[in-house]
């Protein structure tokens, strides 16, 4: 028994792009997945949005503080 060559696995194997055109198939998948999403209430939305605002503005403080000591170090040491 012989197995088959790589000319007879591509005959027998179409591609499932011929089938449906690539765009189609695309926007019919991201439409299914879209249907399996859960979206936030009002209230979370509200509430999550402010709680990423808080934490990028406390980082945001953070990393400048820093910034000015470092800064501040280089100018005592580099008179």
């Amino acid at each position: 028994m012989t197995s088959p060559s790589s000319e007879e696995i591509q005959v027998n194997s179409e591609p499932k792009e011929a089938q449906n055109p690539p765009k189609r198939s695309f926007l019919a998948a991201t439409y299914e997945e879209l249907k399996l999403v859960v979206w936030p209430s009002r209230q979370q939305l509200f509430s999550e949005s402010i709680a990423v605002i808080l934490m990028v503005s406390l980082s945001a403080a953070s990393i400048a503080a820093v910034s000015r000591f470092y800064g501040w170090g280089a100018s005592q040491i580099f008179r």
